[in-house]
């Protein structure tokens, strides 16, 4: 009998196909994986045949120089300015604060410069327009951040048309700004506190010899260091340097201070200058700023109000931002910093509160007043110092302001120094232009 499958060859056409598919199946699952390491194969392969390469570079150029570079292209790398060289580089410019602007192109060596400043043009317009109107023989602003010591204008007058600019010239005493010095020294170096009690004889604005004698009696007045600052007290600060600080610690904090030292400046600046006797009347008349030897630069009466405001901090004064070439690289980029701390801690807190009292109590507080009535100055800090002396020859009055003005929130803050030279008619106060700038910068 013969034997039929059963299985039609149709079925076994089905099971060959169902088992073709099963395998493509699974060779499709490996083909990412088998694609990784083909490509990984090509790279390591790429690799190798790189730094074969690159080794074959290398042993062929061993034992050779590499090529210099070309002349002209040494040529067209020019060298950095470094801060040093701006002062002589801004030489012609010094000479005229009437040229001092937000940008200024210089030449020099046959080469020229696009410098781009610190200087806020409405301001110093604003300012030069001020001192113009101001009726003063010859007048001097400087109007700098008091935290990094940007110059923000930098203006001068001189009625009889002379062009130069005032504010780097060491050529005025110092009068009563000395005062801050002093009260550092005394606050710091003796450990007074702005309500130790003090006493004086006479008028607060003289200084006899009669007023320098350490006795109480009944024409002895009370007072307190921050009422004789405030109130430029003479015979106060004349019995301090007598009694209290004396020859060489008046000189250290002088130097502390910045005087008989060069201050750097992007211009040419003037060394401010003291020389502190040993006699006794020598020194009433430096501590108390009541002699017409201690001289200063309006520009270094402006960094005593900035040290003043940041509790001793004095920033290192700049006017130049850029520097850039014909070919707009930048040559020099200024770096702000803090210059001199000549008072630290406590001491010099109790300075900031000395200058912020003087402008609400002391002689510049009608000014002040003018200004904390205004509503967006309620809240601000504000201090000063002021300073009036004739000159030796009774012809002039020299009358200055230190000041600051610091915006609650803290961001925002200038130091202003001014200076007015008087003849017979009284022109513009100092402390009234100083009112007005602070008042016009904060409003712009």
């Amino acid at each position: 009998m013969k034997y039929t499958p059963s299985t039609p060859a149709k079925w076994r056409k089905y099971q060959f196909e169902l088992q073709r598919s099963d395998r493509l199946k699974r060779t499709l699952r490996k083909l990412p994986v088998l694609i990784l390491i083909a490509l990984a194969a090509v790279i390591v392969l790429l690799a190798f045949v790189w730094a074969g390469l690159w080794l074959s570079d290398r042993w062929h150029q061993a034992g050779q120089k590499p090529p210099a570079p070309p002349e002209g292209d040494l040529a067209a790398q020019p060298p950095e300015i470094s801060r040093d060289e701006i002062p002589e580089l801004l030489d012609e410019i010094a000479r005229d604060s009437a040229q001092l602007n937000e940008v200024l192109v210089c030449q020099k060596n046959g080469n020229q410069y696009t410098i781009r400043t610190t200087i806020d043009p409405k301001l110093q317009n604003y300012i030069q327009r001020l001192l113009k109107r101001s009726r003063t023989l010859q007048s001097a602003v400087v109007v700098l951040n008091s935290r990094d010591g940007r110059v923000i204008a930098m203006a001068d007058h001189d009625s009889n048309g002379v062009r130069t600019n005032l504010n780097l010239k060491a050529d005025f005493p110092a009068a009563s700004l000395f005062k801050i010095v002093a009260a550092a020294a005394a606050l710091e170096k003796s450990g007074f506190t702005p309500d130790t009690a003090l006493y004086f004889r006479g008028r607060r604005h003289t200084l006899y010899k009669s007023q320098l004698k350490q006795k109480k009696d009944r024409w002895t007045t009370e007072t307190t260091l921050r009422k004789a600052f405030a109130l430029s007290n003479n015979s106060v600060f004349g019995k301090l340097g007598i009694h209290v600080l004396g020859q060489q610690v008046l000189t250290e904090y002088a130097e502390k201070f910045a005087f008989n030292r060069s201050i750097p400046f992007d211009l040419p600046l003037a060394v401010s200058h003291i020389a502190v006797p040993a006699d006794e009347f020598g020194l009433a008349e430096i501590a108390s700023g009541f002699n017409k030897r201690t001289l200063i630069s309006p520009l270094h009466a402006t960094l005593l109000a900035a040290a003043a405001a940041n509790e001793g901090r004095m920033p290192l004064p700049w006017l130049v931002d850029t520097i850039q070439d014909s070919d707009d690289q930048v040559l020099y980029h200024a770096d702000a910093t803090v210059w001199n701390r000549p008072i630290t801690g406590k001491a010099a807190a109790d300075l900031t509160y000395l200058m912020k009292f003087a402008a609400r109590s002391g002689t510049s507080r009608s000014v002040f007043r003018k200004l904390r009535r205004k509503k967006r100055f309620r809240a601000f800090e504000l201090g000063a110092k002021t300073g009036t002396i004739n000159d030796r020859l009774d012809r002039f009055k020299y009358d200055w302001i230190a000041a600051f003005a610091s915006a609650p929130d803290g961001n925002k803050g200038i130091a202003v120094g001014v200076l007015g030279v008087h003849g017979k008619i009284l022109g513009t106060r100092s402390t009234e232009m100083a009112r007005a700038i602070i008042d016009y910068y904060f409003r712009i």
